[in-house]
């Protein structure tokens, strides 16, 4: 198999198109080994794993310690909820800590933007962005491409409309990257409040009308309000987001033409998508989470190519 570029996944900005290529072939083989009898293999048998999660996180997480144990790694989990950092441990003491463990991956979700590149400019260890702030999430951004892809059976040239809450998403600026390194044209569609003011310098175009971004997409992938976020009300209610621009199925009846549903999760039913469309045969959202194993999978295992024995 060819290698990464980078020496760590601290963003998809840090990436380029061949990386991308990569990872989806590598992944393309993963997906095929968890849908085995027998969803393990001994990969990574040497290699030890620590997840980081300073903030809280369910699916994300999951999905990663699935990912490592199907390549039959060693894995800690860290929790600040329980830890020294609420003592007022730095987070490279922290880090350092773990990795006198012989900790040989690192992988990290934090509050903070720029949170993985701080560290891996001083802990040796390869370092894997889990998320970092309202910044990236380049691991959601790649599930979502290869989610595309297996769908539509490819992403270039495809058109893509980012739903909703597109300030407070990293994975909104994920999937702006991952899209168009491949390719495609990307909208973004929600209140003038929720866009970021320099939005359109990422060569992005912005629709503030549902209805005229669904009726030029090809996939229509929707985010949620991410109120715990916000320390100032972006919109007047749920009620009048949800009429502006929430999506039901009577919208999507209404379009003339199929589109394909995505949402990363977790769904606010009823207010950015209703359980219909969530449930509908337009949605492959549940074959995001199912792709998201094999695509962290082969994010590790890349990475884990890397370390010098």
């Amino acid at each position: 198999m060819s290698e990464l570029s980078v020496e760590h996944l601290l963003g998809i900005k840090y990436l380029k198109p061949n990386d991308i290529d990569v990872i989806f072939k590598t992944a393309d083989h993963f997906k095929e080994v968890i849908n085995r009898p027998i969803k393990k293999v001994p990969s990574l048998r040497d290699i030890t794993i620590a997840n980081l999660f300073f903030e809280n996180s369910t699916r994300t997480k999951l999905s990663f310690e699935l990912a490592e144990k199907r390549l039959s790694a060693d894995v800690i989990n860290f929790s600040a909820g329980q830890s020294s950092v609420k003592k007022g441990e730095t987070l490279i003491d922290t880090v350092n800590n773990i990795l006198a463990m012989k900790v040989d991956i690192v992988v990290m979700r934090h509050g903070n933007v720029g949170a993985g590149v701080f560290l891996s400019k001083h802990v040796d260890a390869k370092i894997i962005n889990a998320g970092d702030g309202t910044h990236e999430h380049p691991t959601q951004a790649l599930l979502d491409s290869y989610s595309i892809r297996e769908k539509l059976g490819s992403v270039k040239g495809k058109k893509i409309v980012i739903v909703g809450d597109i300030l407070h998403s990293r994975v909104a600026l994920s999937n702006i990257f991952a899209l168009q390194l491949q390719g495609a044209k990307v909208k973004v569609c929600g209140p003038t409040t929720l866009i970021p003011k320099h939005i359109a310098s990422l060569g992005v175009e912005v629709e503030t009308n549902l209805k005229k971004a669904l009726e030029w997409c090809d996939v229509a992938n929707v985010l949620r309000v991410q109120h715990e976020r916000m320390d100032i009300k972006y919109f007047p209610s749920t009620r009048e987001y949800t009429q502006l621009f929430g999506i039901n199925q009577d919208i999507l009846d209404n379009l003339g033409k199929k589109i394909v549903i995505m949402h990363p999760g977790p769904i606010n039913r009823g207010v950015e998508i209703t359980s219909d469309v969530a449930d509908s045969n337009d949605s492959i959202i549940l074959n995001q989470v199912e792709n998201g194993v094999a695509v962290r999978m082969a994010v590790i295992y890349l990475l884990a190519q890397q370390i010098k024995r």
